[in-house]
């Protein structure tokens, strides 16, 4: 109780601290003829006192009276201090025109003031919202060294990314309760076993900044429980850049191998597509090898960016942008995997394993922006990623201990070539149209289509057992035990989508200064979704009737071949015996119109009441080896969201939101296919269904100086019929998805704080900052095997009533502490530390008296140091992982690792030069 009234008491003096001495003003934008300049920093020199312009160009800060400096910037103009003399309980107004000074300034040649500028203008957006928001600029994206968007998302609070994957939990919840959008527009999957496109595959380099939206915003997608990831593509402003740079580096495994060892086929560009051949079944004609190529494991990357503006007319301005980067990693993972434990605890499948990658990540983006007037804009954006990996897991061991090499002597080699290409082409306007009926009305619209193409060319799978069953464990002949255990496989994903947004916001009831007190919104938004996938399975079926030969796991080309085929060691088959491939195709589309209402009660209080109703038809056919069929459904969402801002005082805030929204399954999750990996089979479930969400929020923000920030934030959850992923009774540990029980809870609370430790402003600048963010939640869920059962074909026996959400950990924690030293107004350095943990998690709910598969509790230590040479030459270092923690994944119930190795350190030097 002490504690408590303490910490009221504290925070009731906090909030009554105001004072009534202000200089306040309007900050223009010379190069945009005169139009407000947003963002603008505004301090006094000499303190902490600061703000940024809002969207209006305006600015208002609290001062004591006596002569003051008012210092005027933004990236890439002129820097102005302004003396003033202000009396005791008197509002100075102080109105400026910026204008540029020609300098763009990237990456690792950045200074403390621009990233105190990005830092301090999210921040400030933060504040003006009446919205629950994050976001994260390009500027401490690059002080913290995250070159992907997945890893930039992860330094928020309440966030992290699934091992191994590109997947985003947000509080807890996995991929299917988020959404991504680029510029507002949602972005298609590149995986089909995802709802959300992999965010690893986007390079920083394209962002300008990354806004989180953990509740739910009436314009966007009702399909949503965690959180929309929006990606801010880069707008150039100044009037000429031209930089290109270099990494080089290596992971610590990767580099420990005498051997590193990739399949055959696939170019080191990453771009390979690789055909089966035409004739199939008459002869061997396989053009790749399955023998590995080896390759030296050290990772680069290379960037080129590029801008201009120009001057149209006398309002007019055009602004383009590119970029190109492309980089490539090796990886390497050693240790155990293990599949289908009992419920006595015994793992059937009983490997060591190792695993080789070599990824690529290719993108290349260009933006144009046209500045009609002062009140038309157009953006063309366009871009193009190519990402690939390739793995080859080779694993040793028991493959069935009451079947298949019992004593061990089993080998099993799984290599995969993934590719995908996504395309994206935007185009978003803006207008802002006067005199219509005497109004003021502005207008945002956006038209995207984006095509996704993954493919799976030619995966291998080879199998071999010890020689006559168990005589020789060194001695192997190729598995003879069923069809699929020697293959190649192809497939192909394609996704196609058209997606429109329309809305129109109206302002009304304008006080004295013109700033209107209300605004309604009305608008439109639609996705059109076509979704093709087949694959092609060729089985090397192993003729058991004759005497096999010794073969060598190194030299697999040695028996699969066409003297082989000829002597009659194997034939080729599929599972309908033709090339008539296994096909799934779905359709989602969902229409939407939605209408809000803004409202400033008073000074203080601004709420926000809003309603989206949702049309949505999804529609899947399949023919696979399971079967063949249909299933349709459409619903109508209706969807209430509200937001409510209460200004404490002018660094103060507490706001409020709730809303329902839903949680639709995947079209890959309802599709009958099997999706085969080594230890565990995906089967979809046609009968799954969608979830209802209600969400409600409670957060309290206090900004004590400038790039400061203290929140705290109370969060709860009800999901009625959840989506989960669970096993179910197999020999391979087979999961699909069901709605497990009437309903699920979380309820957690977040913690963030940003604090200047100290700064020094002479003539060279020393500062170090930190910050830390904590997120904590409960969560539980109810199990009901009776009502999976009548409502699916599966028999589900939960070994448990209750239990987690899939995906949730307790415990998330992000901690970095920075420190920057200039040396002139040409040279600095950049110090970052970082580190990120997340506490156990569920990886898939068990059942038939099985435990959970749960993932444990992992921390890492990241180090960056950057540093300016010249006003031209930048270089870079960064240790990451590193302390190495070992990625371990068991069967609770049990008590039995099924999977655990090591990541390895990675470490890297870059250099950067700009013209």
């Amino acid at each position: 109780m002490k504690l408590k009234f303490l910490f009221f008491t504290v925070l009731f003096s906090v909030v009554c601290i105001a004072q009534n001495t202000t200089v306040s003003g309007v900050v223009l934008d010379k190069e945009y003829n005169n139009e407000p300049l947003v963002f603008a920093n505004v301090m006094l020199k000499g303190t902490s006192i600061g703000s940024s312009t809002d969207d209006n160009g305006k600015y208002s800060l609290s001062v004591s009276s006596g002569n003051h400096i008012l210092v005027i910037g933004f990236l890439g103009y002129k820097t102005v201090e302004i003396p003033f003399t202000i009396k005791a309980n008197e509002n100075k107004v102080i109105n400026y025109t910026l204008e540029t000074e020609g300098v763009m300034l990237q990456d690792v040649v950045l200074t403390a003031k621009i990233n105190l500028e990005s830092v301090n203008a999210l921040l400030q957006e933060q504040q003006r919202s009446v919205e629950i928001k994050q976001s994260i600029g390009a500027e401490e994206i690059s002080n913290k060294g995250i070159s992907d968007v997945a890893g930039a998302v992860t330094k928020t609070t309440g966030i992290t990314k699934q091992e191994g994957s590109g997947s985003i939990y947000v509080r807890g919840l996995g991929d299917r309760y988020n959404s991504t959008t680029l510029n507002g527009l949602p972005l298609p999957s590149n995986n089909p076993s995802r709802k959300n496109i992999n965010l690893e595959i986007f390079s920083t380099d394209i962002v300008e900044y990354i806004g989180i939206d953990k509740t739910f915003n009436f314009r966007n997608y009702g399909d949503f429980a965690g959180a929309n990831i929006d990606i801010v593509s880069k707008n150039y402003k100044g009037k000429g850049m031209f930089d290109f740079g270099i990494e080089s580096g290596s992971n610590s495994l990767a580099a420990s191998q005498d051997n590193f060892y990739l399949q055959d086929g696939p170019s080191k560009t990453g771009f390979s597509n690789i055909k089966y051949p035409s004739s199939p079944f008459n002869g061997y004609n396989f053009t790749t090898k399955l023998n590995n190529t080896r390759a030296t494991p050290i990772n680069t990357s290379y960037f080129l960016r590029a801008g201009k503006s120009f001057n149209i007319g006398d309002n007019g301005k055009l602004s383009l942008f590119a970029s190109a980067s492309y980089d490539n990693n090796y990886t390497y993972k050693s240790g155990i995997s293990r599949g289908a434990v009992t419920v006595q605890g015994l793992a059937r499948r009983d490997f060591l394993f190792e695993s080789f990658t070599y990824g690529t990540n290719t993108n290349l983006n260009g933006n144009v922006n046209y500045k009609l007037n002062n009140n038309n804009a157009i953006q063309f954006n366009s871009m193009l990623i190519n990402s690939s990996s390739q793995n080859n897991n080779l694993y040793n061991g028991i493959i069935d201990v009451y079947d298949i090499a019992q004593e061990g002597g089993g080998f099993i080699r799984r290599a995969t070539f993934d590719r995908t290409t996504l395309y994206i082409n935007q185009l978003l306007g803006s207008h802002k149209l006067s005199n219509l009926l005497g109004k003021k009305i502005n207008v945002k619209w956006g038209l995207s289509y984006n095509n996704v193409k993954n493919i799976l060319p030619d995966r291998l799978t080879n199998t071999l057992i010890p020689l006559n069953g168990q005589s020789d464990l060194s001695i192997s002949q190729v598995a003879d035990n069923n069809d699929s255990e020697n293959n190649r496989f192809f497939q192909n994903l394609k996704d196609n989508e058209l997606a429109a947004n329309l809305s129109l916001d109206y302002e009304f009831n304008k006080d004295e200064e013109g700033s209107a007190k209300g605004k309604i919104t009305l608008g439109y938004s639609g996705r059109f979704k076509k979704v093709d996938f087949e694959a092609v399975q060729f089985n090397f079926d192993i003729n058991n009737a004759i005497s096999q030969p010794v073969v060598d796991q190194n030299d697999l080309d040695g028996y699969f071949n066409q003297t082989s085929f000829e002597n009659g060691y194997f034939t080729i088959k599929t599972f309908n015996g033709g090339l008539k491939p296994q096909t799934y195709s779905g359709v989602q589309n969902i229409q939407a119109g939605f209408a809000g209402v803004e409202y400033k009660f008073s000074p203080k209080l601004t709420a926000v009441f809003g309603t989206r109703a949702e049309y949505i038809i999804q529609n899947i056919n399949w023919f696979t080896n399971l079967g063949q069929g249909e299933n349709k459904f459409d619903k109508l969402e209706i969807l209430p969201a509200t937001s409510i801002k209460y200004e404490l005082n002018e660094k103060q805030n507490l706001k409020f939101a709730a809303s329902k929204t839903y949680t639709l399954p995947q079209i890959k999750e309802r599709a009958p296919f099997q999706f085969d990996q080594i230890n565990e089979v995906f089967v979809g479930n046609p009968d799954l269904y969608s979830s209802t969400d209600y969400n409600v929020d409670l957060k309290w923000d206090f900004f004590p100086n400038t790039g400061e920030l203290i929140s705290i934030t109370g969060f709860g959850k009800l999901i009625q019929n959840p989506i989960n992923e669970i096993t179910f009774a197999s020999a391979t540990n087979d999961i699909t998805w069901v709605n497990t029980g009437e309903k699920a809870i979380a309820i957690g609370g977040e913690f963030e704080i940003r604090k200047n430790i100290f700064s020094k402003d002479d003539e060279k600048k020393e500062t170090l900052s930190s910050g830390f963010n904590a997120s904590y939640m409960y969560n539980n869920q109810d199990f009901d095997g009776a009502k999976v059962e009548n409502e699916t074909n599966y028999s589900v026996f939960f070994s448990k009533t209750k239990g987690k959400l899939t995906g949730a950990s307790d415990l998330l924690l992000n901690a970095d502490i920075t420190y920057f030293k200039e040396f002139s107004e040409e040279s600095n350095l950049m110090a970052t530390l970082t580190y990120n943990y997340f506490s156990d998690r569920i990886y898939a709910l068990g059942t038939s008296e099985k435990g959970d598969l749960v993932d444990k509790a992992i921390g890492t230590l990241d180090f960056i140091l950057k540093s300016k040479l010249t006003k031209s030459i930048g270089l870079g270092f960064s240790l990451k992982n590193i302390t190495n923690p070992i990625v371990e994944r068991f069967q609770d119930k049990q008590n039995v690792t099924v999977e655990k190795y090591k990541k390895g350190v990675n470490f890297k030097l870059s250099l950067a030069y700009q013209f």
